[in-house]
Parts: structure tokens; C-alpha cells; sequence
């Protein structure tokens, strides 16, 4: 390699170092505020929407019906999430899992979708689009929100089943 360019490329080197280190020591990252919010989007959705969530699939399960709970609010590299999943009983045994999801909007809260698969037996075809139920600021979420949206969602999926 030529001489300027060695230069060049420790100047650039040397550049990147001074910025880096001025940036650690100095004035709290950008990203703090959004890790800030996500971090309380997962918070809420651990203790409001996750026990209602359980709540619901423990009173489905004890009708018969198949029903569980995902939590993915610990993690790290994706927006927390909580989810109930719920395959109806039938007497055809041709239900398939339709899927209430909580899932936190940096920009807008919590936002609320639900899949509801119909069984081909009903001579429909299967969709895998989800229906936006709406969106909540984080701090607005309660247990009745959850509830209703709960609610709306196994009724859905017990009358298209």
C-alpha cells in the first residue's frame, strides 16, 4: 500500500477512536429513551396482559379446549411480546390454533391483533392476515382492556368454528 494511503486510513482509524471514546464518556446514548419505553412496554405486559392471558387459557383448557400462552418479553433483540393461542374443541377434530397477540408499537403503546383460523371443513379458505383490535398507550393498559379484547377474540374463534 501507498504511503498516503496508510495515512489516510490512520486518520481515519484515529478519527473513529477519539469519536467512540468521546461518546462513551460523554452524554447518555440516543437509544436510552426507546430502551427506556420498550422496557416498560415489556414491564406492562408481563404484569397486566400475561396474567389475564393465563387466566383465560387455564378456563378454556378446563372446558376442554386446547389454549397456552407465549411470553416474549425478556427478550433482548425484539419487541416484547405476550401472545394466547387457542384451538377451539370440535367434534370434527378440525379446529385449527388461532392467535390473540400483544405486542408493543415503540411509537404508539400496545397493539392488539388477533388471527382467527377458520377449519377448511367450513369450506373457507385459510387465512394467515391478523386483524389490528387496536392500540393502547402503555400506561393505559388495564385489565379490563385486556379482558374485553380477550373476550372479542374467543368469541370470534367460537363462532367461526
Amino acid at each position: 500500500m501507498a504511503d498516503k494511503t496508510l495515512d489516510k486510513l490512520h486518520s481515519l482509524l484515529k478519527t473513529y477512536e477519539e469519536r467512540t471514546v468521546k461518546s462513551q464518556t460523554g452524554a447518555k446514548p440516543t437509544h436510552d429513551e426507546g430502551e427506556r419505553r420498550r422496557r416498560a412496554c415489556g414491564d406492562r405486559l408481563q404484569t397486566v396482559v400475561r396474567s389475564v392471558l393465563q387466566t383465560f387459557a387455564v378456563e378454556l383448557r378446563n372446558a376442554g379446549h386446547q389454549a397456552s400462552v407465549e411470553d416474549h418479553t425478556d427478550t433482548a433483540d425484539a419487541y416484547p411480546s405476550v401472545s394466547l393461542s387457542f384451538t377451539p374443541r370440535t367434534t370434527a377434530g378440525t379446529a385449527l390454533a388461532s392467535m390473540l397477540a400483544f405486542t408493543c408499537d415503540p411509537r404508539r403503546g400496545i397493539a392488539v391483533a388477533r388471527d382467527v383460523r377458520v377449519p377448511t371443513a367450513k369450506g373457507r379458505v385459510v387465512s394467515t392476515s391478523t386483524d389490528r383490535l387496536g392500540t393502547m398507550k402503555v400506561e393505559g393498559v388495564t385489565t379490563e382492556w385486556v379482558e374485553t379484547k380477550a373476550l372479542s377474540f374467543i368469541e370470534e374463534v367460537l363462532k367461526s368454528n
